[in-house]
């Protein structure tokens, strides 16, 4: 594998890590975007996940991360269900990360598209 690989999957791991650590603490740090709102951060995450995974697994189709970021935001959200986080499992939530994966792999498709002319 090569570096750049190497390099852009290290990446990915590591938002992945925040944007779980930030999903799944009962109580995360303010942050400088919090006056944005809870729907902007979620996209923030996600289209920064979404862009990455991209450049991590190039050769894995777009349709199929879609598919996994789209679960992983699902996932985040059942796992806030639990009442010990006392945190909500918003419906809304995930929808905005799906969208935001959606909206930054179909820019992907497009740039490898006009690059390959």
């Amino acid at each position: 594998m090569s570096r750049i690989l190497i390099f852009w999957r290290g990446a990915l791991f590591l938002a992945i890590i925040v944007a779980l650590t930030m999903a799944f603490l009962p109580h995360p740090p303010a942050l400088p975007i919090d006056h944005y709102g809870d729907k902007f951060e979620h996209v923030l995450a996600f289209s920064t996940i979404a862009l990455l995974a991209a450049f991590a697994y190039p050769r894995t189709p777009l349709l199929r991360l879609t598919e996994h970021l789209s679960f992983l935001g699902a996932l985040i959200e059942v796992g806030q269900s639990m009442p010990i986080l006392g945190r909500d499992c918003d419906i809304r939530d995930w929808i905005a990360d799906t969208v935001a994966v959606i909206v930054v792999l179909l820019l992907v498709k497009a740039f490898r598209k006009a690059r390959a002319r």
